[in-house]
This record gives structure tokens, sequence and C-alpha cells, in this order.
């Protein structure tokens, strides 16, 4: 049995991600936060309990702060005593405002760093000592084709670039404790998060209305697209991958068209 811990796992595409592990047999350790965030749809975890049900399948599902680090060391204590291990960490938990560098404010620059990249940092910093000393493990990072750069999205793309960087520099830096760390981008255009619906006011149908390219499968990418690729970074199959970026949604990782001028 593999454990592993899906930070931002109760809704959207981290919710996709806990049940699609779940059911491929892990034991998944899901958290997130009650209250919808900035940008973002979420709210509460009855939506991942009742998928999880439908699905058959179980995960321990709690409520925490990602950025917060005595909430991550909460989770990873509880994950450590009830399972004595954890193999996987899938660094899903973001916050995705948009707006330029001129119209976004100071806290909100700062909020969208403290969970993105912040949250990252903390997460990893707590499972990584777990790893090393059981042998290694893996980690997945998800990341965004905005990290590339896309307009409106200064703070966001610019946290999503630093998950990149930081990704590639723990692949280093852990090489030699057999922990891998790797990055999965979802886009391609039309996929469906909390994120991105919620930049269009919580209107789904306004979202899946817009243009979009999709992906090479003639369909927009789904959450369970994202959590296969993730599933295949976590498993053995696996083993000799790290420091890598996995584009889910077809050239994501190109960022994005230059926009009419409004």
């Amino acid at each position: 049995m593999s454990v592993v811990i899906v930070t931002g796992g109760t809704f959207g595409l981290g919710q996709s991600i806990t049940v699609e592990l779940a059911r491929r047999g892990h034991q998944v350790v899901a958290f997130g936060l009650a209250q919808p965030q900035v940008s973002s749809t979420a709210q509460g975890v009855d939506s991942v309990l009742q998928e999880l049900e439908q699905a058959g399948c179980k995960a321990d599902v709690l409520e925490a702060d990602v950025s917060n680090a005595s909430d991550v060391r909460r989770v990873v204590d509880h994950a450590m005593s009830r399972y004595g291990a954890i193999h996987g960490l899938v660094n899903n938990a973001a916050i995705g405002p948009i707006g330029t560098v001129l119209t976004t404010e100071e806290a909100v620059f700062e909020k969208i760093f403290d969970v993105n990249v912040k949250g990252t940092y903390l997460m990893s910093r707590a499972v990584l000592p777990h790893m090393a000393k059981a042998g290694g493990g893996s980690i997945v990072n998800i990341g965004s084709g905005a990290g590339y750069g896309k307009p409106n999205m200064a703070a966001y793309a610019s946290s999503k670039g630093a998950i990149v960087a930081l990704s590639m520099a723990m692949a280093y830096d852990h090489f030699h404790d057999h922990v891998r760390v790797n990055v999965a981008i979802p886009g391609g255009g039309g996929i469906v998060s909390g994120m991105s619906v919620g930049r269009m006011g919580g209107n789904v149908d306004a979202f899946v209305r817009k243009p979009a390219p999709g992906t090479a499968a003639g369909r927009p990418a789904t959450g369970r697209d994202l959590a296969n690729a993730v599933a295949f970074l976590l498993s053995d199959e696996a083993a000799t991958i790290s420091g890598t970026v996995l584009d889910v949604g077809c050239f994501a990782h190109q960022g994005g068209p230059v926009p009419p001028k409004p």
C-alpha cells in the first residue's frame, strides 16, 4: 500500500487526483479548506466524500491550510501515526486571482505566493525527511501553462514559474535520497477546474462555452487525465524520471495566445 498526501485534494482537479489514486489502491490523505478561497469555487469536503463513495473507495479527508506550518505538521503527523510512512506527495493546492502588477494588491500577491509556493515548500520540507529515511519517494507538483507567462496573470504566473524552478532544484537536491520530483501541467484549453470556473464568476456553462483548442484527443483535458499522469509519476513505472515537466494539456507549456486589444 502506497501512502500519498494530496494538498488541495478536496475539490476540483485535486478531487480528481484524490479519487483516482484511491481507486488505484493508494491510501490517500487529502486535505483542503472548507471555505471558498479567492478565485475558486471550492467549498467543503462533501463533494470528494460523495465521489469516493460512488467509486467504492476511501481516503482520509482533513481540513488544513497548506500555507500554515502547524497545519502541515498536523497532516504529516496524521499520515505517519496512522500509516507509518509517506511514499508520495502531490502539491496541488493553489489559488489564482487574475490581474497585472498594477491591478494586483500587495496582500493578494502575498497570499498567492503563500499558498502556491510557500505551501509547496512547507509540505515538501515536512515529508522529505520521512521519504529519505524510508529509501525514497515521489513528489508531483502541479504546475500551469501560466508558469511560462500569460496575460493578466502576473502574480499567479510568477508563482507557477517558481514551482517549475523549485521542482527542478528539489530534484537535484534529493537525487541521492532517491526522491523523485516532477511537475504535471494541466491545460490545453477548456479543462474545467474550480480556479478556472471561479475566474468566470462560478458560471460553469459560460466557461465551457469559451472557445478552447483542447487536446490531441479532440476534446479538453479532464481532471482524470491529470490524475492519470500524476499516478504514473508516483508509480514505480516512473522510477527513473525526475526533474521532468509532463504536459497533460498539449502545448500548455508554451503559455497562452495574446488576447485581442480590449
